[in-house]
């Protein structure tokens, strides 16, 4: 993509309203821009980090077993008023009423959607286990959003219901999504702790969250120094196995909030308690029968029995993920984006536009990484080069490419590294097989 033709309006002030440094980034790089009060509007470099995003959702949700639905963002209120939580959930539920006087809300989770899909289709054990999920914006009424899309008013969740005939079952699709949680944040270029929670207004009697470490973090966490050197991905996952090992191995080992810890009661020798920041990204839950019981969704065992399915919900908050992504890693001139989740993989910056070599120079580069599948944003304005730097820092690109005449003449092009700032001079063919490698 040539930057003369992208839509990328970013600022050179930072904008009131933006107290964190992800909002005040995202806001800058031009990823986003407010709507009204906790909604925003994505732009394409935005809306590319969200797919991203998505894509390894999706990927490791497929890997693990789970198959993805579509339901819509306004539900009726009746199957909420079955489940008993339409007058429960609060103020921050939105309820409307349409032209036929129907009562309807837009959906804040989607417990009582997904049972009444179950319910209606499934009837016998031998169709079970099942664990649907899907990718779509959900709307809670925050009495004050902040922090850009770290606290949002709409934002996009995938959301995971799994059902099984028993707890044992029930467990096991726990372990699950416990062990793919691990895995999607690691692909992400993130350290994530799962944390014993509270269940809040899900219900239910297990539930963890998944926080990532970080700087800036909303809450303080403590953890023990073996959770942060674990390798989620350095061993192969086999979902049909009994995973409750892995899930011991991470479980075993304290890891708690601020809400929870207790200095004086705390486990855990001074040498090997980890002390941070975190931001919850996920939260996984089982709730057994909270909604099957009042909502009547049933199958028979084996043995002829009629029982309620047991439950459990699974929610990563993709578009929160952004923000907590540029928390984690960013520094005083913009955000540093991990490989599998940038928007472009890299920069290339045209030092000298309408110089004859620096032009054809660039145009080579930019063709020939692009019929390699390395996904390019060419900077092929006529801005000074102290702008083009600036710009590229700001938005973050794993790598920059950069080329000018002084450079052309003496056979090589610049390659920096976002991450590390490392620099290397070499030949545009030596540029081309690392970024293609």
């Amino acid at each position: 993509m040539r930057l003369s033709a992208y839509f990328l309006p970013t600022l050179k002030e930072t904008p009131a309203e933006a107290q964190i440094a992800s909002h005040r980034l995202m806001l800058r790089a031009g990823m986003i821009r407010q709507s009204s009060d906790g909604i925003y509007s994505w732009l394409p470099l935005g809306f590319r980090v969200l797919k991203r995003i998505e894509t390894i959702v999706r990927r490791e949700l497929d890997i693990a077993g789970c198959q993805e639905v579509l339901m819509p963002t306004i539900q009726p209120a009746e199957l909420w008023r079955e489940s008993g939580r339409y007058e429960d959930y609060g103020k921050e539920m939105l309820r409307i009423r349409d032209r036929h006087d129907r009562d309807l809300l837009y959906g804040p989770t989607n417990e009582e959607q997904i049972t009444d899909i179950f319910r209606a289709s499934v009837k016998s054990y031998r169709e079970l286990p099942r664990n649907l999920y899907h990718i779509q914006w959900k709307f809670r009424d925050e009495v004050r959003p902040r922090f850009g899309v770290m606290r949002g008013r709409e934002f996009l969740m995938k959301d995971a219901y799994s059902f099984d005939v028993d707890f044992a079952g029930a467990k096991r699709s726990y372990n699950r999504m416990f062990v793919a949680y691990l895995r999607i944040f690691a692909r992400m270029g993130l350290k994530a702790i799962p944390m014993q929670a509270d269940t809040g207004p899900i219900g239910g009697d297990l539930s963890h969250e998944f926080v990532i470490l970080a700087d800036t973090g909303e809450s303080a966490v403590y953890c023990h120094r073996a959770l942060i050197e674990f390798d989620v991905l350095s061993a192969g996952i086999d979902y049909d196995a009994d995973l409750e090992p892995i899930v011991a191995q991470w479980t075993q080992h304290y890891a708690v909030t601020d809400d929870k810890h207790d200095p004086d009661a705390c486990p855990v020798d001074p040498d090997d308690l980890v002390t941070a920041r975190g931001i919850e990204v996920g939260h996984i839950f089982y709730f057994g029968t909270k909604y099957s019981k009042p909502m009547n969704a049933v199958v028979t065992t084996a043995e002829g029995e009629t029982v309620p399915v047991e439950q459990g919900s699974y929610g990563i908050g993709v578009s929160r993920l952004v923000g907590a992504i540029i928390e984690a890693s960013h520094d005083d001139a913009g955000i540093i984006w991990p490989d599998a989740v940038a928007p472009f993989a890299v920069a290339l910056i045209n030092l000298k536009p309408g110089d004859a070599a620096t032009e054809a120079a660039c145009e080579d580069l930019y063709a020939k990484l692009r019929a390699a599948g390395v996904e390019v944003l060419y900077d092929d304005t006529t801005e000074r080069a102290g702008v083009k730097f600036a710009t590229a820092d700001l938005i973050g690109l794993p790598w920059q490419l950069t080329v000018g005449p002084r450079g052309l003449a003496k056979g090589i092009v610049e390659l920096k590294r976002r991450a590390t700032g490392e620099r290397d001079e070499l030949s545009a063919e030596a540029a081309l097989a690392r970024l293609t490698a």
